[in-house]
């Protein structure tokens, strides 16, 4: 099972780059998108294991980057 988390509330400004700093401190990211569709910002975060990603959501989750407070949900995604 991959983990990754999916990111709410994005500012336009943000790009791939500056969500992988935020989310990095909390383990090893195996991949960000940032997508920009209907007007709202999002995107995710693919970590390399479960419990980095559910550190990750619970400390990101409601906190401030660029003027808005982040929405973080964890997704799990079986590969195949």
């Amino acid at each position: 099972m991959k983990t990754r988390l999916y990111v709410a509330n994005l500012s336009y400004s943000l790009d791939e780059s500056d969500l992988r700093r935020t989310f990095e401190s909390f383990g090893k990211v195996r991949s960000v998108v940032v997508t920009r569709e209907q007007s709202r910002g999002f995107g995710f975060v693919e970590y390399e294991n479960a419990i980095d990603a559910q550190r990750a959501s619970e400390s990101l989750d409601g906190f401030d980057v660029d003027g808005r407070k982040l929405s973080v949900r964890v997704q799990r995604v079986s590969e195949g």
